[in-house]
C-alpha cells in the first residue's frame, strides 16, 4: 500500500481517463511536473481513452516523453481499462460521455451509468488497496455515486468528485470585486451538487487586509450582489466559457483536479478549508450516501467535514434545493439500471 509519508519516494500511480482529451491533455503535464503531488515525488502515469482516441493518446505519450519531466518515471497508454487500472494509487475519472444536442438527461445518464459501473469494477480488482479516486466528469457527483455503489471494497471516503473548480471561482469572483489578491481569500464554500443548482457561500469566508481577517460580506458591502449575480456567475461560469472559447473548461478543471488532490494527500493549510465532493455522513441535514459538497479540511491523506457552521434561512434552503436534484439524479441513475 501506498504511504502518504513515503520517504524513499516511491512512485506513485496516477490514472487519468478521458486522457486524450481536452482536461486530459492539459492535466497530465501538470502531474508530471509535480503540480499534484509535489516537486519531490515521482509518478508513473497510467492513461486511459476509449478504441476511437488510441491515436491521439498515443500522441500524448510520445509528448509527455519528449517534454523529459524528470518526475516521470513511466507511462502506461491503453484502451483497456483493466491494464489502466492495475496497482494506480490515485484515479482521475475524466472520462464520460458528454451531453449532445438533442439527448435528454436520462439517455445521457445511462451512458455514463454503463461507463462508471464497468471502470468501478476494473478500479475495485485491480487498483492499489487505498486508491484516492477523483470523478471530474459530469454528471460528477452522480457518476461518483454510481462508482461507489459499483466498487463496494473501495472506502466511500475514497470516493470524490471535483467542486474544486467551483470553489476557485468563487474566490476569483470575491478577489476580482475586491481587487485583492486570491490568496487573501478564504473560507468560500461550494454546496452540493457539480451544477447549476450548486451553492456559492460567503457567509464565512474572509479576506486578509493589512495582515487582519476581515469578513467577505463585511468588504464587499452589497448583499444583493452577493445573493444574485455572485451566485449565478458562479454557477453559470462553465457556460460562459463554452460561449466565450466555444470549448468546455480545460485548463482550470484541471488545474483545480490538482487542487483537490494536493490538499486531500499533502493536507490544507491550518484554519483552511476547501470544497470537496464528498459522501455525505449525515451532516447539516444532508441526506447520508449523497456525494455532495461540503467544506473539507484535510490531514495526512484524510479529509473531514468542517462542523458547526452557523446556517441561515437564505443558505439552508439553496443547499436543500441542490440536495433534492442530487436525490433525482439518484434515481435516476437507478432507473437506468434496471
Amino acid at each position: 500500500m501506498w504511504s502518504f509519508l513515503n520517504v524513499d519516494k516511491e512512485p506513485v500511480r496516477v490514472l487519468v481517463t478521458g486522457a486524450a482529451g481536452q482536461i486530459g491533455y492539459a492535466i497530465v503535464p501538470m502531474i508530471a511536473r509535480g503540480a499534484m503531488l509535489g516537486l519531490e515525488q515521482p509518478v508513473i502515469l497510467h492513461l486511459l481513452d476509449i478504441e476511437p482516441a488510441a491515436e491521439a493518446l498515443k500522441g500524448v505519450k510520445m509528448e509527455l516523453i519528449d517534454a523529459a519531466f524528470p518526475l516521470l518515471k513511466g507511462v502506461v497508454a491503453t484502451t483497456n481499462v483493466e491494464e489502466a487500472c492495475k496497482d494506480v494509487d490515485i484515479a482521475i475519472m475524466v472520462g464520460g460521455f458528454p451531453r449532445k444536442e438533442g439527448m435528454e438527461r436520462k439517455d445521457v445518464m445511462s451512458k455514463n451509468v454503463s461507463i462508471y459501473k464497468a471502470q468501478a469494477s476494473a478500479l475495485e480488482k485491480h487498483a492499489a488497496e487505498n486508491c484516492k479516486v477523483l470523478v471530474v466528469a459530469n454528471p460528477a457527483n452522480t457518476n461518483a455515486w454510481i462508482l461507489k455503489e459499483f466498487a463496494p471494497s473501495i472506502p466511500e471516503k475514497n470516493i470524490t468528485c471535483l467542486t474544486r473548480l467551483d470553489h476557485n471561482r468563487a474566490l476569483g469572483q470575491i478577489s476580482e470585486r475586491l481587487n485583492v489578491q486570491v490568496s487573501d481569500v478564504k473560507n468560500v464554500i461550494i454546496w452540493g451538487n457539480h451544477s447549476s443548482t450548486q451553492y456559492p457561500d460567503i457567509n464565512h469566508a474572509t479576506v486578509t487586509v493589512n495582515t487582519r481577517e476581515k469578513p467577505v460580506r463585511e468588504l464587499v458591502k452589497d448583499d444583493h450582489w452577493l445573493n444574485t449575480e455572485f451566485i449565478t456567475t458562479v454557477q453559470q461560469r462553465g457556460a460562459a466559457i463554452i460561449k466565450a472559447r466555444k470549448q468546455s473548461s480545460a485548463l482550470s478543471a484541471a488545474s483545480s483536479a490538482c487542487d483537490h488532490i494536493r490538499n486531500w494527500v499533502l493536507g490544507t493549510p491550518k484554519g483552511n478549508w476547501v470544497s470537496m465532493g464528498v459522501c455525505s455522513d449525515g451532516s447539516y441535514g444532508i441526506e447520508a450516501g449523497l456525494i455532495y459538497s461540503f467544506p473539507v479540511t484535510c490531514e495526512k491523506g484524510e479529509w473531514s467535514i468542517v462542523q458547526g457552521l452557523k446556517i441561515d434561512e437564505f443558505s439552508r434552503a439553496k443547499m436543500d434545493a441542490t440536495a433534492l436534484e442530487l436525490i433525482e439524479e439518484k434515481s435516476l441513475a437507478y432507473s437506468c439500471l434496471n
